[in-house]
């Protein structure tokens, strides 16, 4: 094996190298760090979710400078930052917008996990850190929609805190300790506030570190779903690989430029986004008395809020205990081991006397609670044996975009007042979404697959 020279820095940088690793630390995570050459349009979003983070903390920081966590005062604050702060109006817009952007890159940042395959061996760790990031940002984005205080805010968060008393045995009390009060009051604004401030932005800080270092440990996936470290050459450098820096870190400066483009045109010209970044309602100050008469969350939690509305005493009796029995037959014929089999039907049979007995409330609960989840067991449901999009049967495709229809098709429904109509395709949507999880271990290793080649595909543009 060929010596790795050791190049000592001198001057104030080897001084800082001696009592800190600095030279290191940008080796290992940036200039020799080696990523695969054949990264394509997906793998904008990761680098953009970091952008938006620091975005939103700094303006966050400059909006904490003004604005006043106390019921009788945040709305006000929340507009004299608008009106009287100089550029006071740019810094909430840039956090509100942020706040749907953060979504919208880590949304697609996650699908282009589901299609290359990122979440497969030896990769599930880093997948796992995503997951619990995504829960981080869903708490920190909930907490955050409260301090506005205006209508929405306040009976947003009054449905979404009441869900919790569906809990048997616990879910009174339980709400009322998340509150600190029987009704969304000042005390559950300053905890709100605390949280949104301080505690969630310093899991979500570690989260990222995590999912970081944990990425550069196994190395990046690509759309070949190939491992670029067993091919090296005599220096121990990926055949298939280039440094991040410089060559990713100049690409994504174009990401970086067309996403502000369209981040700015919004944050300028549409910071409502139509009502659905900026809902009106949200305009009115927080009353206790009046009720709107169609109280939804932002635009990011509506598919899971659609599936929610749709867990209905005849959605569990007439759809959901057939698809579980219909499941439970599968794992009956085709599960690989008697306790895989036992665990399964044993889980199923719960599952359906549980929907007898227990109120839908709850079941709502549970499966909005689930539809997240679920997100987790993916290292290990996917059966498929390749990773890639690239290299299944094409229908896969269709089974892909089935599910990307669904999930916005959850979400539209889930931002429009209750009516037969929207509770049928919600029901319909949420078992599909479901399905596509509980029945991947199945149509994942279905159809011809085409072979994985033993190099990545590159070709130069």
């Amino acid at each position: 094996m060929a010596q790795e020279k050791q190049v000592e820095t001198t001057g104030l940088l080897g001084w800082i190298d001696q009592r800190f690793p600095l030279t290191a630390t940008w080796k290992a995570h940036l200039s020799e760090y080696y990523a695969p050459k054949n990264f394509n349009f997906w793998y904008f979003f990761g680098s953009l979710a970091m952008l938006v983070l620091v975005l939103q903390i700094v303006t966050g920081i400059f909006l904490v400078m003004h604005y006043k966590p106390d019921a009788a005062q945040a709305f006000a604050s929340v507009e004299y930052i608008m009106r009287d702060v100089p550029w006071g109006w740019l810094i909430r817009y840039m956090h509100s917008t942020g706040a749907s952007a953060f979504f919208v890159v880590v949304y697609l940042h996650m699908f282009r996990g589901l299609i290359y395959g990122s979440y497969r061996k030896p990769r599930e760790l880093v997948w796992i850190f995503g997951c619990m990031i995504f829960l981080a940002l869903m708490g920190e984005a909930f907490m955050g929609y409260l301090l506005p205080w205006g209508q929405m805010s306040y009976w947003g968060a009054q449905v979404i805190v009441n869900l919790f008393s569906a809990i048997p045995f616990i879910g009174p009390e339980l709400s009322i300790w998340i509150r600190g009060d029987y009704v969304v009051s000042d005390a559950t604004l300053n905890r709100f506030f605390s949280f949104h401030v301080i505690a969630v932005p310093l899991v979500l800080l570690g989260l990222v570190a995590a999912h970081i270092v944990a990425l550069h440990e196994v190395g990046s996936n690509n759309p070949d779903g190939v491992e670029i470290k067993e091919k090296k050459d005599a220096n121990g450098v990926p055949l298939d690989g280039i440094p991040f820096h410089p060559y990713y870190s100049v690409h994504d400066i174009l990401g970086v430029g067309v996403f502000l483009m369209a981040f700015s045109a919004v944050m300028f010209f549409a910071p409502e986004f139509g009502g659905y970044f900026l809902e009106y309602n949200n305009f009115i100050p927080a009353d206790p008395l009046v009720t709107p008469p169609h109280i939804a969350p932002v635009w990011y939690f509506t598919p899971f809020y659609s599936i929610l509305r749709a867990t209905t005493a005849d959605f569990l009796l007439y759809w959901m205990i057939p698809f579980l029995a219909i499941f439970a037959l599968l794992l009956l014929v085709s599960a690989r081991n008697n306790l895989t089999r036992l665990i399964g039907i044993g889980a199923c049979g719960a599952l359906i006397l549980g929907f007898l007995v227990v109120d839908a409330k709850f079941w709502g609960v549970v499966a909005m609670g689930a539809s997240v989840m679920i997100l987790f067991a993916l290292p290990w449901i996917d059966n498929s044996p390749v990773k890639s999009i690239r290299y299944r049967p094409g229908w896969h495709w269709y089974v892909y975009a089935i599910f990307v229809v669904v999930f916005l098709v959850l979400g539209y429904f889930g931002t429009q007042a209750p009516s037969p109509t929207n509770e049928l395709f919600s029901k319909i949507g949420t078992l599909i979404y479901f399905s596509f999880f509980l029945l991947m271990p199945w149509w994942s290793k279905m159809g011809q697959f085409k072979p994985v080649p033993d190099r990545v595909r590159f070709v130069a543009h």
